[in-house]
């Protein structure tokens, strides 16, 4: 009888783990539920890095340039952008020719490039120097030799 028991207790073991493992798998099987939602409006699922120098500032249609090596890229900030001056909170108005930038935006499916974090300023204000480790740290040991 304990055969018969552990028989058919294995038999609905393996019959559920093989429906979940074949419902996980199947091709029909129903994506939208598992898939992040994504604005119909946005055509990447990421925003995407940028970095480099405005060349332009249109504060009427809301939008900078800025140039790179291959071709000029004209991001459209929003009510939903977040501009970053030092370490304060910016607005559109703070955004200047000829000053660096950083930050993030989405490719929208109409082409527009639309800045979603803007940071104003060079991207390390300290070249070369490693940030000091806070107190109560031990100090760096020198890597071992090889």
């Amino acid at each position: 009888m304990k055969i018969k028991t552990c028989l058919v207790g294995g038999i609905c073991v393996v019959a559920i783990f093989h429906t979940s493992l074949f419902a996980q798998t199947t091709p029909g099987a129903s994506k939208t539920a598992s898939s992040p939602t994504v604005s119909p409006a946005k055509s990447s699922a990421r925003p995407i890095p940028f970095h480099g120098m405005i060349s332009a500032v249109d504060q009427n249609a809301k939008t900078f340039t800025i140039s790179g090596k291959k071709e000029s890229r004209v991001f459209n900030v929003t009510d939903k952008t977040s501009i970053i001056k030092g370490a304060k909170a910016a607005t559109m108005k703070d955004i200047a020719e000829n000053e660096e930038a950083s930050g993030a935006y989405w490719k929208n499916a109409d082409g527009t490039l639309e800045a979603k974090m803007v940071k104003l300023g060079p991207m390390g204000t300290r070249k070369g120097k490693a940030s000091p480790a806070p107190a109560g740290w031990p100090a760096a040991s020198p890597s071992p030799k090889r």
